[in-house]
């Protein structure tokens, strides 16, 4: 397909052409572009293409900043300026809400855009790999390349292939500086690196955590199968401890399984303490190394006051916040309500949770782990209370329907909905209709140079039909 025009952005940051009566989605390009296509994958009414030469750049396009842009297949929309990403993803929101929700909304607030837009993560993983990818250009050079143990990121569709990461824009450069460092270190003293497919090799993950406070959390994952593989791997570690002072969490892990969860594992201390802490409003939230925080945290503080607001606490009432996590959001809101219900997943978030509370001295809280379709019963608002406000923040997949039915039997006054899916967030909304308007809707940018957007919206209980 030769001069073809992108037109518009679609959704997983891709942008869409037309040709006759077949939409076309593209990465990499941005609407206003007239490009020659190459067709990967066709169906009935869409295809699957990459732009191949470029006749005309669009003059909305914006020059990426990164390095590694267009290969390991993170932060999609850096040819986008920021002012036309939060435009799109504003439209985004707006589009799902109509189309899929089709129930009555109010007007939409802009979109609250992030202030940095750079270096906003306090959380990246990396995983260790012998298999590095080579670019198109390291390929063309022909040349035969000694090191092919890499430190990066997956590359899409291909599991055991790692691209080698010098400089991600994503969190503060001190984990740049401790990647290359610990990369270095393994080249120079040899050590081995994972190979994804037979499971062989020594070095598999290292995770880095940042916070608002300062304190810096390093987490390294071996696989280690003898005393001499662990004495290697310690020295390592104190390599690190010796090299970046400013750490104040030195953990690791040994995972000899099959695949990279820690979830199960124990986790040890080789310096430091084994938890760092954010902070937001004067209240601590401990962070462990399995612990789930917002990974942009100056705008997750706009995000949970956006929350609060729409909640419209007095003091007085019982409050339900589904999918609690680590209970970040019922302890910032609690001190403005009567009480607050916390229900989750993971036991170990629900203990982070109560330990949340205790270090803020919240006496307010209760929290319960279990599936919510288990655990959030009419038997247990019959035990716990028939809450005011439901604050729920649920995972992509948006709610269960046993979740809304209960929901819609505990007959909250308010509902504030929390979603990082505008798609089922607009689904449950139809959902939840019968009996619930839609009175306020902030969308909230937590990951700029992404199509992700959150957005919270407020449903108030309609008034009963006069007979």
């Amino acid at each position: 397909m030769e001069k073809v025009e992108i037109t518009d952005v679609a959704a997983e940051g891709k942008a869409i052409a037309r040709v006759n009566d077949l939409v076309v989605f593209v990465p990499y390009v941005v609407p206003g572009d007239v490009v020659d296509l190459q067709i990967k994958r066709k169906k009935h009414h869409y295809a699957e293409a990459e732009a191949v030469h470029f006749h005309t750049y669009s003059p909305q396009r914006a020059v990426p900043f990164c390095q590694h842009y267009g290969v390991c297949g993170g932060c999609k929309w850096q040819v986008l300026p920021y002012s036309e990403q939060i435009k799109y993803k504003q439209k985004q929101v707006v589009d799902n809400l109509t189309r899929i929700g089709k129930i009555p909304l109010p007007e939409i607030s802009p979109i609250l855009g992030s202030a940095k837009t750079e270096c906003y993560r306090n959380k990246l993983e990396f995983t260790f790999s012998n298999k590095r990818w080579l670019t198109q250009e390291e390929v063309l050079q022909e040349v035969v390349y000694d090191q092919m143990n890499a430190v990066g990121f997956h590359i899409p569709n291909a599991f055991d292939k790692v691209l080698a990461i010098e400089k991600c824009w994503l969190q503060d450069d001190i984990c740049n500086r401790i990647r290359n460092d610990v990369r270095d270190y393994a080249y120079a003293h040899n050590f081995s690196f994972i190979n994804l497919r037979n499971h062989e090799g020594m070095l598999r993950n290292m995770i880095v955590r940042t916070s608002t406070t300062g304190e810096l959390m390093v987490i390294l994952v071996a696989k280690i199968e003898a005393e001499e593989e662990l004495d290697k791997f310690k020295e390592l570690l104190q390599h690190v401890a010796d090299t970046f002072p400013e750490i104040t969490s030195l953990l690791y892990i040994i995972n000899n399984k099959v695949n990279d969860t820690i979830t199960d594992l124990d986790v040890y201390t080789f310096k430091g303490n084994d938890h760092i802490f954010e902070e937001m409003e004067g209240l601590r939230f401990k962070v462990g190394p399995k612990s789930f925080y917002q990974t942009n945290s100056t705008q997750a503080y706009e995000l949970y006051k956006v929350a609060r607001r729409f909640a419209g606490l007095t003091g007085k009432e019982l409050v339900y916040d589904l999918y609690t996590g680590t209970g970040t959001i019922a302890n910032f809101v609690a001190r403005q309500a009567r009480q607050v219900i916390g229900i989750e997943y993971v036991p170990e978030a629900i203990e982070d949770a109560k330990v949340n509370s205790t270090i803020n001295g919240i006496d307010n809280t209760l929290f319960f782990a279990g599936d919510m379709k288990d655990m959030l019963t009419q038997d247990f608002i019959n035990q716990y209370g028939r809450p005011d406000v439901i604050i729920t923040d649920p995972p992509r997949a948006g709610m269960h329907q046993d979740v809304i039915d209960v929901i819609l039997f505990a007959e909250p006054k308010r509902i504030v909905y929390v979603s990082c899916n505008p798609a089922t967030q607009a689904r449950d909304l139809q959902l939840l209709d019968g009996k619930y308007a839609v009175k306020a809707v902030q969308p909230v940018d937590m990951f700029p140079h992404t199509h992700h957007v959150e957005n919270v919206v407020l449903l108030e209980l309609k008034d009963e039909p006069e007979k």
